[in-house]
């Protein structure tokens, strides 16, 4: 089944939204899926798609200051451990990198090991900044320069 990572559709989320759990779980976090980034930084919103519909997906922006930010990625719960993260990561910084980026962001809770295990195999750095989502709201930001080149694992 042959995989192709293209720009996102307005009804692309749509439809992950109706499928949220097969991405997220248990967690809720529909209301993290603004579709104005969709609207307004195209480019940088990607999905995966397959002949059995979007196996993942990744929304994110390149900032002024030259950072291309994730502010989503997610692969299906029948996705999962085949490489597809990683596809998505290098599609996102191949688009970022041709919106100016020189280097990735990202952020997740510091409860999420496995967000960190998997950005820390990608050649991010971690730092766990106190505050960083306003008081008693700790959060790990991950950095890593451009050109991505995510070691294989």
């Amino acid at each position: 089944m042959s995989l192709q990572i293209t720009p996102a559709a307005m009804a692309d989320i749509h439809q992950v939204l109706a499928e949220h759990p097969r991405y997220w779980g248990e967690r809720d976090l529909r209301s993290l899926h603004l579709l104005a980034l969709v609207q307004e930084f195209g480019p940088t919103c990607l999905v995966a798609r397959a002949g059995d519909g979007i196996r993942g997906y990744v929304l994110g922006f390149v900032t002024p200051a030259g950072t291309g930010y994730v502010h989503l990625i997610a692969t299906r719960d029948d996705a999962r451990g085949t490489g597809l993260g990683r596809q998505l990561y290098a599609a996102f910084a191949k688009a970022a990198q041709g919106h100016g980026a020189v280097r990735l962001k990202a952020i997740t809770s510091t409860g999420n090991t496995a967000s960190v295990a998997f950005h820390r195999r990608l050649g991010f750095e971690a730092e766990t900044v106190a505050d960083y989502n306003g008081p008693g709201r700790d959060m790990v930001v991950f950095h890593r320069a451009l050109p991505f080149d995510a070691p294989q694992t």
